[in-house]
């Protein structure tokens, strides 16, 4: 088994992974799911405030999600999630970025009416390859306990 409620500890802040942006891969997630022109094409971009092709804020999101799934979650004791309480772009994502990711416990306490879980407040954050804070996430998430009624 991975990680379990016991296992996270509040302040503990872990590295996720890095993924580097494509061009490709911007164009068709905006395609399909974002076809705002300054995520479409290289002229979209820039005739916009950005001055240049940028990813979807979506997109950029998407993707921390599946680092986070694949290289954190995954045979973990994670439930899901009840929700995301802020996202912040605080940078454009650009074509040849590779942002790299952290996900940060903030808070846990075990569930008052489902005592076999605890709800875990973290912060996940991107930054870029120069160090820049691009993306702040702040989300809840359920993790089950190894043996419940032993953790607080």
């Amino acid at each position: 088994m991975g990680v379990s409620y016991e296992d996270l500890e509040v302040g503990k802040r872990y590295v996720i992974g890095s993924h580097t942006f494509k061009r490709d891969e911007v164009v068709h997630f905006a395609e399909q799911f974002d076809p705002q022109p300054f995520h479409m094409s290289e002229a979209g971009g820039e005739a916009s405030m950005f001055g240049g092709l940028v990813a979807s804020g979506w997109h950029t999101c998407s993707v921390m999600m599946g680092m986070l799934v694949r290289n954190f979650l995954k045979d973990s004791t994670s439930m899901g999630s009840p929700g995301v309480d802020e996202i912040r772009w605080l940078k454009p994502t650009r074509v040849g970025d590779t942002l790299t990711m952290t996900n940060t416990v903030v808070s846990k306490r075990v569930s008052a009416s489902r005592p076999d879980r605890g709800i875990v407040e973290t912060q996940w954050e991107g930054h870029n390859q120069h160090g820049e804070l691009i993306v702040v996430v702040r989300s809840k998430a359920l993790f089950g306990l190894r043996h419940p009624g032993s953790a607080s």
